[in-house]
């Protein structure tokens, strides 16, 4: 029996992707997540499981991340120069398959009476593979198959929908149940290195498999009868890319965007044990904090659909804004917190579902200006600067409370530093909140997109009949 055609979407085009192919493709930030998500809490494992010193493992890990960010470029180029007949994405989610179980597993096997050299070597080593290798050559071709895989802008929305649903998923589990899960699997309830390792050979194999499955259902299909983009010198494409003020203004709210996220996921912590008086209400705020994030994933697909992705996120910030300028006027009431402080929350959901789908309408224009999606470049680059932007987010807590002289062994803290937590918590966010909705609402391409697909299709159509 054949399968039913798909039809056209709402500006007339071709749709090519069934259910099953948006879970297959949500499976590859399935397993990004899983990387970062592991690494962003092997802190606790270095220093309480394994007995690295602090400081080795936050030097470890600060290096780790400046290569990370620098290899995305060096990806990207790659990627573009591929000459794949499979394509330029999806070669590269076979080809990273087995090495993505290696990384996980390797994180937590750190041979035990190494001197400090040795194990710092160690350390360094396994991150940069499982951060500026591995996860950096998923990532990148994972972020340019939206404009691959389809054309169609529907189709696109729900693939960065599905797609942060599992990058969810997973991150929960990690920063809910790693701990119990890891304590549960140790002797006497307590966990050990074994126990950190059976659960990375489980998340391991769940990766690797989600990697074969994506090679699989990946093909990319939109760009099957066009001529591939040639490869263009380094330097060539990135001053191509600053001409292209989407690219541009997508790249500063990336920017702002990771900051935000740094400063709202490792704030709360400080918020509640010295504003609130108590730090075991970090689990109260998180489970509050589960209620607008499942309603903004519940949201942002119908949103969409009626309103577009500009409107979409327009309305989501003013709710943000208003908001968090209801927490200024009220910053040590719980209630208010527990209540105008969803709104923020809500707000950066959209964002995290619809900024791939952007990334492919920047990319789409670079092909109305330049005759080349530089996919590659356009991808690496704006990875570049989010993951350099999300290190000085959690770098600007430190700072923040260091300028206040922030003592944690008393029992009070001062105003400087109270009104110090007040910055990171509240009046950054607020900030960063207004220049993201001042930046989507230049976004205006959408609305574009149409007229400049048809200029584009009509090019193309004009240079195969020469």
């Amino acid at each position: 029996m054949a399968r039913k055609e798909l039809g056209l979407d709402s500006m007339g085009i071709q749709k090519t992707m069934r259910f099953g192919d948006y879970m297959a493709d949500a499976g590859g930030q399935f397993t990004l997540n899983a990387i970062s998500g592991l690494v962003g809490a092997i802190t606790y494992f270095y220093t309480d499981k394994v007995g690295v010193a602090a400081l080795t493992a936050a030097n470890v890990l600060l290096v780790a991340k400046i290569i990370d960010a620098f290899t995305d470029l060096i990806m990207g180029k790659i990627m573009d120069n591929g000459k794949s007949p499979k394509g330029k994405c999806r070669p590269w989610f076979l080809r990273m398959a087995i090495p993505t179980f290696i990384a996980i597993v390797a994180l937590f096997t750190v041979p035990k009476g190494m001197s400090n050299a040795g194990q710092f070597a160690y350390l360094l080593g396994t991150n940069v593979f499982a951060s500026a290798v591995v996860y950096t050559a998923i990532s990148i071709p994972y972020i340019s198959l939206l404009v691959m895989r389809t054309k169609s802008l529907e189709e696109r929305n729900k693939m960065g929908i599905f797609r942060a649903a599992f990058g969810y998923i997973i991150g929960m589990i990690i920063a809910i149940a790693l701990v119990p899960i890891t304590n549960a699997l140790g002797p006497n309830g307590v966990a050990d290195q074994a126990a950190y390792i059976k659960f990375a050979v489980v998340v391991a194999l769940i990766a690797m498999g989600l990697m074969f499955l994506i090679y699989r259902k990946s093909e990319e299909k939109a760009v099957a009868e066009e001529k591939q983009d040639d490869g263009l010198p380094f330097f060539q494409a990135l001053g191509m890319l600053f001409k292209n003020k989407y690219w541009v203004q997508l790249l500063i709210l990336g920017l702002f965007t990771a900051v935000t996220y740094a400063l709202t996921s490792a704030s709360g912590t400080y918020y509640a044990k010295w504003i609130l008086g108590n730090d075991n209400l970090v689990a109260l705020l998180g489970g509050v904090g589960l209620i607008p994030t499942f309603l903004g994933f519940a949201l942002v697909g119908p949103m969409t659909k009626k309103w577009g992705i500009r409107k979409t996120l327009l309305i989501c910030f003013v709710l943000g804004i208003a908001g968090s300028v209801v927490r200024v006027f009220f910053p040590s009431s719980l209630i208010v917190l527990l209540t105008a402080g969803m709104l923020p929350t809500f707000a950066l959901i959209p964002m995290m579902c619809l900024q791939s789908p952007m990334n492919s309408l920047a990319v789409d224009y670079n092909d109305y200006l330049f005759d080349n999606k530089i996919i590659g470049m356009s991808a690496s680059a704006s990875s570049f600067g989010g993951k350099i932007a999300s290190g000085i987010g959690g770098s600007l807590i430190g700072w923040i409370l260091a300028a206040a002289n922030y003592d944690p062994s008393v029992t009070e803290v001062t105003t400087s530093v109270r009104y110090g937590i007040y910055t990171f918590s509240i009046y950054l966010p607020l900030a960063m909140l207004v220049v993201m909705f001042l930046l989507v609402y230049r976004f205006d391409i959408e609305s574009k997109y149409a007229d400049i697909m048809k200029e584009v299709h009509a090019r193309k159509a004009a240079r195969s009949e020469e």
